[in-house]
């Protein structure tokens, strides 16, 4: 093995060894001691979840937040295995990638016309509480993607992926402006804010149900929704994470930009269309020149610097492999293990200017680097 197969092979065996079951960064509703109040208020929820997610350090012991299997991990995970079957070889990642394929399988929620994946915690937000069971589109892509990957060891996981359409329909509430197409991020979401990283991921499950099924209708919402998202674009080149951008505290972050980007390349690949070329490469500048440094160091946003995410890094990675740029991916996954590398095979959540919170999250570190790591290596061999 070259040196990032094996820090692959590391990172798949950490989280194997734990079953792909641990912390995550929207946890804090699921504190043991949180349940055990004789009262629940907005305030003591937002209390809970903001201080473990923003805590210099990892709280969650502390709290005693209960460890759970994520299903979007558990795509990415899926995926992150069949790559490194395919670039290394080993039978044992093959096997791994089908039992988790099958406990992905294992969360899609009943009650609902189609498949669709959910976040695993309670979220309390400052208008309402997101329970869990409550599907979306974000999670929902990338398990109709891992559906897709493992179309090799069953034909059936892409009737499920395809059934996704459905739940777009039925609960997302698609509305066509022209010929823009705007969805929600949840079922649960049904005001004039839309989240436009979300709207961008569904853009890409729509792309790639068409890739793999051919059926001209996917590839048509696929550019409306891409016609709606694109028309937001700033004048700077990125994307504000709401449309209005006053909808949410979030401006133009890293990875929720690398998602948009990521999406636009991936229907250019698949139709080979120049439609989005003027908002792609603009985006694609604004995104390497204003949200990384020159040594690959990702940025929070256009304005700070900090914290540095592990997710912002993963998703770096794969956003610039998947636009061709080999050189700067590189240079990020370098930097990378460099400053949020433990080393045998578990990566750090954040660094900040003056300290690194040093604990591991499963989904957000471990399955987000394992994606990252198996796709730079899929397309350099």
């Amino acid at each position: 093995m070259n040196e990032y197969e094996k820090i692959l092979s590391d990172t798949l065996n950490y989280s194997r060894k734990r079953d792909y079951i641990g912390w995550d960064k929207h946890d804090g509703m699921s504190s043991k001691i949180r349940k055990k109040l004789p009262f629940e208020t907005k305030w003591t929820n937002l209390f809970f979840q903001e201080v473990i997610k923003r805590a210099p350090i990892n709280l969650r012991p502390v709290f005693l937040v209960e460890q759970r299997p994520s299903p979007k991990g558990l795509c990415l995970f899926t995926i992150a295995n069949l790559n490194a079957f395919e670039v290394i070889g080993n039978e044992q990642y093959k096997e791994e990638g089908q039992k988790l394929i099958d406990r992905v399988v294992s969360h899609d929620l009943e009650g609902y016309d189609g498949f669709c994946l959910y976040h695993n915690h309670q979220l309390q937000g400052l208008s309402k509480k997101t329970e869990i069971g409550t599907p979306g589109i974000v999670g929902t892509s990338f398990g109709v993607k891992a559906l897709l990957r493992a179309s090799d060891l069953d034909k059936s996981y892409t009737e499920l992926a395809r059934s996704a359409d459905n739940y777009v329909k039925s609960e997302l509430h698609p509305k066509r402006i022209g010929t823009m197409i705007k969805v929600s991020y949840k079922p649960t979401e049904k005001t004039e804010n839309y989240t436009l990283n979300a709207n961008a991921l569904a853009a890409r499950m729509y792309i790639d149900l068409y890739d793999y099924f051919k059926i001209e209708r996917y590839k048509r919402i696929s550019k409306g929704i891409l016609e709606f998202v694109t028309s937001r674009q700033t004048e700077q080149g990125g994307w504000m994470y709401t449309d209005p951008p006053s909808a949410s505290h979030l401006s133009m972050d890293n990875y929720h930009n690398g998602f948009i980007i990521e999406s636009i390349l991936r229907y250019k690949d698949v139709t080979r269309s120049n439609k989005f070329d003027e908002s792609l490469y603009k985006g694609l500048e604004f995104y390497k020149e204003i949200l990384y440094e020159n040594n690959g160091s990702p940025n929070w946003d256009e304005k700070n610097k900090y914290p540095k995410d592990i997710h912002a890094a993963a998703e770096g990675i794969v956003t610039f492999t998947e636009a061709g740029d080999m050189e700067f991916a590189k240079k990020i996954l370098d930097w990378t293990l460099d400053n949020l590398y433990a080393g045998n095979g578990r990566f750090y959540y954040q660094k900040n200017k003056f300290y690194t919170k040093r604990f591991t999250l499963m989904r957000w570190c471990q399955a987000w680097m394992a994606y990252a790591i198996s796709r730079y290596l899929v397309f350099e061999n």
